[in-house]
């Protein structure tokens, strides 16, 4: 545990997890990226919750379900196995929405594939507690310990209180990421525009066409290539210029 750590741990949870959260507000006005964000809030999930040596968030969205900024290879490994198998606490914890605890993987009966190879990873505790925000499931926060009976009922508390802010973190990095996606998009399709207008007036300057005709034409080129619209268009264009027309 950091210094920093040690300071959080003298204060009230509740202004603990405060200041926690404090930390992290700016990265939502920052150039971070999804993948390192969700980095820091696994890093402060461990250092939140007193004996975790590792953390991780679990998304389950549109794409499927992955992992996201484990603190380290133990982590993913451990996820990895929970997908593949399809059994585990994370996704347990992310489909019930409640918290799960399992004081010693190598004799917890619930998930017995997936314990047996947590501990051969040396896990022998995990806890994980849905990330909800409003009635969306967004996933999944958890934490690993190497030794059993790690974690008790004020750890719990913690990392149920982390996963609920948490989720008003993951949902807002969420809303900016497909922002950023669709914005992109736009730019795409205002490019796209703008090539097949460029073509269809090049077609019409070069063969005294009219609108309609050139573009019928710029799709026939286009089926005959065995392109899109697009790069047919693109293609055109940067023709004309290399001949000046």
């Amino acid at each position: 545990m950091n210094a920093t750590g040690s300071q959080h741990h003298d204060l009230p949870l509740a202004d603990e997890l405060s200041a926690v959260f404090a930390r992290m507000s700016g990265l939502l006005l920052s150039e971070e990226t999804v993948e390192t964000s969700l980095g820091l809030l696994s890093a402060l999930a461990q250092e939140t919750v007193p004996g975790a040596t590792g953390g991780g968030v679990s998304i389950v969205d549109e794409r499927g379900r992955r992992s996201s900024g484990s603190t380290d290879d133990r982590v993913r490994q451990a996820d990895r196995l929970q997908y593949e198998l399809d059994e585990g606490p994370c996704l347990t914890a992310a489909r019930g929405r409640e918290l799960v605890r399992m004081d010693d993987l190598a004799t917890d009966p619930r998930w017995p594939r997936w314990s047996a190879g947590a501990v051969r990873l040396g896990l022998r505790a995990a806890m994980s507690a849905p990330m909800v925000a409003g009635d969306v499931s967004l996933g999944a926060l958890k934490v690993y310990a190497d030794e059993p009976a790690t974690f008790d009922a004020a750890s719990e508390e913690r990392l149920r209180l982390f996963a609920a802010q948490s989720a008003i973190f993951v949902a807002n990095l969420r809303t900016r990421d497909r922002a950023e996606r669709l914005s992109e998009r736009m730019r795409e399709a205002i490019r796209t525009r703008d090539a097949v207008n460029m073509a269809k007036g090049v077609l019409m300057g070069r063969n005294a066409l009219d609108e309609d005709t050139a573009f019928r034409a710029l799709l026939a080129r286009a089926q005959q290539e065995g392109t899109s619209v697009a790069r047919t268009a693109q293609a055109l264009v940067e023709s004309a210029v290399r001949r000046g027309r």
